[in-house]
């Protein structure tokens, strides 16, 4: 369905891995939808009903009295819990050695402070309420009260007052009434005028409230959290703002349909998918119930997405505005899903184990994160899938040689269209990894704040926006076809017409949509033919407007042409390239180090591999190109 761009937005992905900490992303929010169909929550929320339900003890955020004794429980027997606390404790240390946050912001946004007070919020809080130490009570004070003086939480940029009210909902929650009455008191009214009333400004910054991606879900959650803390204060504003976030959270947990792909790509998973799991956490807690989030069609599928997302060299199918690499620390938000379905295979175990000193700064929500590991009881160990697809605004297709594959085989490859959350104009494009070398790649993402304060308008998406000018964004910096040296057209999605699994898995995408004037159809097969090799076979027919094609692969090896393909060589190992279909075509390599604008992404060795095939060439119109990836 087309939406509509309301307002420019931002996140910068710090926090939800050690390894992506510098990492910034930042989101379009699109309007509300029109979508009357899809599926709702329980909502049975009024002043009554909050009244009647709401635990009346604290803690009663991701915690309460049963959850903890849990917690408390596993802390003297479960390894995994021990480790973690203790690499909570060392951040908690750390953390008691800095000074207070300031109202800094980073050009339009403060979220990088409301993002660091929600990180050490669930550390102090957690080793608050295991130790019960009054110094890092004290601390907690302090932390507070700072960050209620500011004069505002920044509401032009919602993300920041949604962190920020969470942090300091849960820092009053989990403290319990032990904090000073004064901060209590402070706290409750800053939440109120500087978090909740903000959000029903209706010139504000309110399109998240109903919006498709991410920012509905952490928005949202930090709206419940300080709700559910305030609800004894002002219980209608309280009702009112939960009752609204549970008719709103449908409309961004619908992009999980009907698969679990995240549209936004893995870590934008990480974020988005966090924060609808603490609030399902707060939800549980608290009431008893989530009202069916957790339930929700296709998101608890989503975790094996994200599972299938981490690569043999240690890096993301990076899809969308994704970082490169993922953390070498355990998922939490995987650990959730863990501990709802029972599944060890998406409990990271050794992960969590590495030696708590190595962990380092650990993520923002991985206070919450130890309930979710205390609750994990192994049932069964699924496998993940050698060959996987699955549909939706941004459809992906993977083939793996699964755990123990001595080639650590991935093929990741999609369809979707420029116009998704983050997306890009990589419709049909692919990265491949062999024997622990990334040999085609995907360019990733940029930080946003560095290309916005030049100002470049990076979040317009209609088809001449400058958006499209990168490298990162455009299909010139994607291992796809290309059209005339055309960008692709920007809202014609590639979809999945046709997958297969087995042992020589294929999948077809058609992408007639993303060259509509270009030429008549297109459709691009991947195959796996042999577990060292990947056969990637276009099918083009040509229209009149249609004069050049290229064929495109984005790589950083080193590059030497031969008769009928190029070597690639990388970290000691070789791909070769054989173009099958027509071996008389001598290969082109553009080098893209350093990349065509300054603004532009710059990866060491990066260049495009080109096929480029001029339509008066082509014999009655239909095109076949074939070409073969093969290693040892």
């Amino acid at each position: 369905m087309k939406t509509k761009i309301d307002s420019l937005l931002i996140l910068l992905c710090f926090a939800l891995t050690v390894t992506i900490n510098a990492f910034g992303n930042e989101n379009k929010l699109l309007s509300e939808t029109d979508d009357k169909d899809i599926p709702k929550l329980q909502n049975p929320i009024t002043v009554q009903y909050l009244k009647k339900h709401l635990r009346k003890s604290q803690p009663r955020l991701v915690l309460n009295s049963k959850i903890e004794k849990n917690l408390k429980n596993k802390l003297k027997s479960d390894p995994v819990v021990q480790n973690m606390y203790r690499a909570i404790q060392l951040n908690a240390a750390e953390i008691q050695q800095k000074p207070f946050l300031e109202r800094i912001k980073i050009g339009r946004r403060l979220l990088s402070v409301s993002r660091e007070m929600l990180y050490r919020i669930n550390m102090l809080g957690m080793v608050y309420r295991i130790d019960k130490d009054p110094k890092i009570l004290e601390r907690i004070n302090g932390e507070v009260v700072a960050v209620c003086n500011f004069s505002d939480w920044n509401p032009s940029h919602y993300l920041d007052v949604a962190e920020m009210s969470m942090a300091v909902a849960i820092a009053i929650d989990w403290t319990a009434g032990e904090l000073p009455s004064s901060t209590i008191a402070l706290a409750k009214t800053t939440l109120i005028e500087k978090g909740i009333k903000p959000s029903y400004n209706e010139k504000g910054n309110t399109g998240w409230i109903n919006g498709t991606n991410n920012w509905n879900q952490v928005c949202n959650g930090g709206m419940i959290a300080a709700s559910i803390v305030i609800a004894e204060k002002d219980p209608e504003l309280a009702a009112k703002t939960i009752k609204r976030s549970l008719d709103g959270m449908p409309n961004a947990l619908k992009e999980y349909g009907p698969d679990g792909v995240y549209p936004e790509g893995s870590t934008y998973w990480g974020y988005g998918t966090s924060f609808s799991v603490v609030t399902s956490a707060m939800l549980e807690s608290a009431f008893g119930t989530d009202f069916g989030l957790a339930d929700y069609p296709a998101f608890k599928e989503s975790a094996i997405f994200r599972a299938l997302m981490n690569t043999p060299s240690g890096h993301y199918y990076n899809f969308a505005d994704c970082g490169d690499k993922r953390s070498e620390n355990g998922d939490v938000t995987l650990a959730w899903f863990a501990s709802k379905s029972g599944n060890e295979t998406l409990f990271e175990r050794d992960r969590f184990l590495r030696p708590a000193a190595d962990i380092g700064k650990l993520g923002r929500l991985d206070g919450a994160g130890l309930v979710w590991l205390s609750q994990f009881k192994k049932t069964k160990a699924e496998i993940l899938p050698t060959s996987w697809k699955g549909d939706g605004a941004n459809p992906i297709a993977v083939f793996t040689g699964g755990n123990n594959d001595p080639h650590q085989y991935y093929f990741g490859g999609k369809g979707g269209r420029g116009t998704v959350n983050h997306g890009n104009m990589d419709g049909g494009s692919f990265i491949f990894e062999l024997n622990g070398v990334r040999w085609v790649v995907d360019p990733g993402n940029q930080r946003y704040h560095a290309l916005e304060k030049t100002g470049f308008k990076l979040w317009g998406r209609c088809q001449s926006c400058e958006r499209w000018t990168l490298l990162t964004k455009n299909n010139f910096g994607h291992s796809t076809i290309s059209v005339n040296d055309q960008l692709h057209v920007v809202d014609g999605k590639a979809t999945i017409e046709d997958f297969k699994s087995g042992i020589n898995p294929e999948v077809t995408i058609d992408m007639t949509p993303t060259f509509a004037g270009q030429l008549k159809s297109a459709k691009r097969k991947f195959l796996k033919d042999s577990k060292t090799s990947l056969v990637i076979e276009d099918q083009i027919k040509l229209s009149e407007e249609t004069s050049m094609i290229t064929w495109q692969l984005m790589t950083t090896a080193d590059v030497e042409i031969i008769k009928g393909g190029a070597i690639l060589t990388q970290d000691g190992k070789t791909l070769k390239l054989d173009n099958l279909s027509h071996p008389e075509l001598t290969i082109s390599v553009v080098s893209l180090f350093p990349a065509p604008l300054e603004l532009d992404r710059q990866m060491e060795g990066l260049k495009r591999l080109e096929i480029r095939i001029p339509a008066w060439t082509v014999e009655g119109g239909n095109c076949k190109i074939k070409v073969k990836l093969s290693g040892d």
